[in-house]
């Protein structure tokens, strides 16, 4: 599969955005697939009583953590007068609205208006509510049809549960399209941005294999010379001597989500393993909050890691932050053409822009997203179908990978 061979790629799309080079459409204005599991907080940032603002592709999301422990997830706008329900307050297992004090169960239909009597007209039956669950540490929701996510497995993160790895969590926001993140880890010919960090590292495509569903990619890497930091031989498990050695590292796109092994000369097992997904924030998808797990193997003896984790994390977080200098480059130079102008070579790389191309969305119209809300002006209350929900505005931008550099934390 090439990028001019495909024929398996999304409908709908108008001639202006479409690559002008391949005739395809344009993978920047092609959207994450709703319909799987995203993460959108971190679980320590959702605490007992207290709500979180996130989102997903500009659908702004309430989350509250309910007397039980339960975590839910809601859409951030209270259907009286659209005040954000994270500015609400969290009451046993509903959460109120700041403003009148609506109050809503965790389905999004409303439990109680205080001031509404029963000879009142039938009030609306409240906002959306998303499928939630928490694993790895993290808060994932469902954003597509809420019939599908029963049906729909979470991401399976190997490595995680085991006593032999210790596990970082990062969570980072990226100011690009979320592709931009799947082709740096997955073309590891980028180590001349890490020269500084990891010395000269000689990379060799041992093969690749790819399917409608994903690509996985096998390098082997020979470090050559030059000055190698501490951490990067560690993470190697060379020790402390630094022995010259050469690692194979595996890297799976399966749509949305990354994988990354890392398997020293002479092992039988990942010295480290990454799980990463991007999820998009804002409605055009200009830029995507990375989660990431890194799983690395435990030492003999344990403690070492524990003295080394600090220095593991800086090490990791340097890296990123070149990866993260690169793909942002890549989306000012995409904003400023107004298209695709790049001029990919790599036959990996124009496979997994046909797994992205083929299994993500149109993007959403910015004026359809901003006039597709139903009025209630007092008299004619909403009333759609429980957990429909209505399309949310872009929230505003927050504050703000070879050598595997985790999406940061």
């Amino acid at each position: 599969m090439t990028e001019n061979g495909s024929d398996n790629v999304p409908r709908g799309l108008p001639p202006e955005r479409r690559d002008p080079h391949s005739g395809l459409p344009d993978l920047r204005r092609v959207g994450a697939n709703p319909d799987f599991w995203y993460p959108v907080a971190r679980s320590r940032s959702v605490r007992g009583g207290r709500v979180a603002a996130t989102a997903f592709a500009g659908e702004r999301i309430a989350l509250f953590r309910g007397r039980s422990g339960a975590v839910h997830a809601l859409e951030d706008r209270c259907a009286h007068r659209q005040v954000p329900l994270s500015m609400g307050v969290v009451d046993g297992e509903t959460l109120r609205c700041c403003y009148h004090a609506w109050a809503y169960r965790g389905d999004g239909r409303i439990s109680q208006i205080p001031y509404l009597s029963k000879g009142d007209r039938r009030p609306p039956r409240g906002v959306r509510g998303y499928p939630v669950r928490e694993a790895y540490g993290l808060v994932f929701v469902f954003p597509g049809d809420p019939e599908k996510a029963a049906a729909t497995a979470l991401p399976e993160v190997p490595g995680f549960a085991s006593p032999a790895y210790r596990t970082m969590t990062f969570s980072r926001t990226v100011r690009c399209h979320y592709s931009f993140m799947h082709e740096n880890l997955l073309d590891m010919n980028h180590q001349f941005l890490h020269r500084g960090v990891v010395g000269r590292l000689q990379p060799q495509l041992l093969g690749y294999r790819s399917d409608p569903l994903s690509v996985e990619a096998r390098y082997l890497f020979t470090h050559t010379g030059g000055r190698r930091n501490r951490s990067a031989r560690l993470l190697a498990a060379e020790g402390i001597g630094g022995q010259a050695s050469s690692d194979v590292m595996t890297i799976r796109t399966e749509y949305p989500y990354q994988t990354l092994d890392l398997v020293p000369e002479k092992a039988d097992r990942p010295v480290l393993r990454l799980w990463a997904v991007y999820v998009p924030e804002d409605t055009e998808q200009r830029r995507c909050h990375a989660y990431g797990l890194l799983m690395i193997e435990k030492p003999s003896p344990p403690a070492a890691l524990h003295v080394a984790w600090p220095f593991i994390r800086r090490f990791t977080e340097r890296v990123f932050a070149e990866d993260r200098m690169a793909v942002e480059a890549e989306q000012r130079a995409w904003d400023e053409q107004g298209e695709d102008r790049n001029h990919e070579v790599f036959p990996l790389i124009l496979d997994v822009r046909d797994v992205l191309r083929a299994n993500g969305v149109p993007l959403r119209p910015r004026a359809a997203a901003a006039t597709s809300t139903p009025a209630c002006d007092g008299r004619v209350c909403d009333d759609r179908v429980p957990g429909s929900g209505s399309p949310a505005a872009e929230p505003g931008a927050p504050a703000g990978p070879a050598t595997p550099a985790p999406p940061g934390g």
